[in-house]
């Protein structure tokens, strides 16, 4: 039987059924300390919300040269054994953690987990990836006409097959040459036996760090994974850079031509851990002044302040503490449920968000509740926890979305659904609020949320200042890929 409502995805899997973007990839590599693996997997653990299907770690010792190993699940499972660890020796290693948006996407091979190996005329090299390469599709054409032979079907390994027909005379300048034939996005951590690589396309969509730990370095998606290792952070790697790290130090280089940063502004929202620091800012700090700007924007009269956890709770601290309306939590999440869960019965998969989540009774009961989440994707999500909140004896329920509506699919490196499958792009915000079924559903406007991440003149739609494509339409880098497959881009305005 088919979905009474495009919407209505309930006959799923509740894994398949998460109302959230997904996260892209979480990348790390550390160079001059011993054993530089362990580093490496204590970053990726930290980086574990930004992909949990895979991960997998490089590394290079003089006496054994590279090793590596790729397991499925999370990292805990699998790089914390002795055994595993041992493996994997040397005073440099690079690593992955995986959330498949190219390739066989909810159904990753072992051959797409990443890091990537290739062995050149020079040396070898590893590359990890995170973002998404926009037109891999024409690349891998090409390639395979020329001769190369894939083994992935991941868009990252386009770089290492470009890298080895190269005609430069090293691997950095190999790698340079191959990026710049790269459209997309791409932050990437690369590894030689004496060198670690990092870097950021011109547009600087995708994050990435450098730190220091000791005599060593280290590079990472997020600062967080810096401070699990003890790493002091430095600073971020510029829109367009390049870092080639070795026992002598940094060296720093801009090889594209320059353009204006475009940053993905749900980094912001959502991606990245409230811990980590982003653009000089702190992101919990973010989310609190989004969670204001949203109570300046959209008041409405209520007793309570509830995020939808975890990612709505920097959002809502701030909505109440603009509001006055006192915080609570209202819905407690089960810790222990994870990611995924195999439901064995209709009856279990029927129970869906309440696997994850549960209201709490006492204090919901009479009152009229403020629900403020990050995003709405589908909408299917926000409509079980509407109803959980209804059943435990809510008199009214109000959405506040610390995010624009979601209307445009990403192809940068996030896993969005197909543009009819998103609600906003095809309901306005009153049919939306009646598909829910809730009192009042209200998002920041994208203005809004260019003031809570620091423009405190608004987005300016001339020259936007982050990329927002999945909210405007707008996309910095022509999807080409994605158009040669009948996507239709937002006419451009007159």
């Amino acid at each position: 039987m088919p979905p009474a409502h495009p919407f209505d995805t309930s006959y799923l899997r509740d894994s398949d059924n998460d109302d959230k973007l997904k996260e892209e990839c979480g990348i790390f590599g550390v160079i001059g300390v011993v054993d530089a693996s362990n580093f490496v997997a204590l970053g990726l653990h930290a980086l574990q919300h930004r992909g949990q299907e895979a991960g997998g770690i490089v590394s290079h010792d003089k006496v054994q040269g590279f090793q590596s190993a790729r397991r499925f699940g999370y990292v805990r499972d699998n790089f914390t054994s002795k055994s595993v660890m041992e493996t994997l020796p040397g005073p440099i290693a690079i690593g992955h953690v995986r959330y498949s948006t190219a390739g066989s996407k909810g159904q990753t091979a072992i051959r797409d987990v990443q890091p990537f190996f290739g062995e050149f005329a020079m040396g070898g090299a590893a590359i990890a990836h995170n973002g998404n390469i926009t037109n891999a599709n024409a690349l891998r054409r090409e390639l395979i006409e020329r001769g190369s032979i894939f083994q992935s079907s991941s868009d990252s390994e386009c770089i290492i097959h470009l890298m080895a027909r190269s005609l430069q005379r090293n691997i950095p300048e190999r790698m340079e040459d191959a990026l710049r034939r790269v459209e997309g996005a791409f932050s990437v951590v690369a590894m030689t036996r004496t060198k670690l690589i990092g870097v950021r396309d011109p547009l600087g969509v995708r994050p990435l760090v450098l730190g220091k730990i000791g005599d060593g370095w280290a590079l990472s998606s997020e600062t967080c994974a810096l401070d699990i290792i003890g790493a002091e952070f430095i600073r971020e790697i510029e829109p367009g850079e390049m870092v080639v790290i070795t026992e002598k130090g940094v060296d720093s280089q801009f090889p594209f031509r320059p353009q204006k940063p475009r940053f993905c502004i749900f980094e912001h929202v959502y991606f990245s851990r409230p811990d980590s620091i982003l653009g000089g800012r702190s992101v919990y700090e973010t989310r609190e002044a989004i969670g204001r700007e949203l109570a300046k924007e959209s008041p409405v009269e209520a007793d309570l302040v509830c995020p939808v956890p975890d990612s709505g709770t920097p959002a809502a601290i701030g909505y109440s503490l603009e509001s006055g309306i006192p915080y609570a939590m209202g819905i407690i999440r089960n810790q222990y449920m994870g990611r995924t869960f195999i439901e064995p019965t209709e009856q279990i998969r029927n129970m869906g968000v309440r696997l994850k989540l549960n209201v709490n009774r006492a204090l919901i009961r009479g009152k009229r509740v403020i629900l403020v989440d990050d995003s709405v994707v589908r909408g299917t999500t926000s409509r079980k926890i509407k109803e959980m909140i209804l059943d435990a004896g809510a008199k009214e329920v109000h959405f506040r979305i610390a995010s624009p509506p979601t209307a445009w699919p990403c192809f940068y490196g996030v896993d969005t659904p197909q543009r009819e499958k998103l609600l906003a792009a095809t309901m306005s915000e009153e049919e939306m609020r009646d598909h829910l079924q809730v009192d009042s559903l209200k998002f920041i406007s994208l203005d809004g949320l260019y003031r809570a991440v620091g423009e405190a003149k608004g987005r300016n739609p001339k020259q936007p200042q982050y990329c927002d494509a999945c909210f405007s339409g707008e996309y910095p880098v022509v999807p080409s890929d994605q158009i040669e497959d009948g996507f239709e881009m937002k006419p451009a305005a007159e």
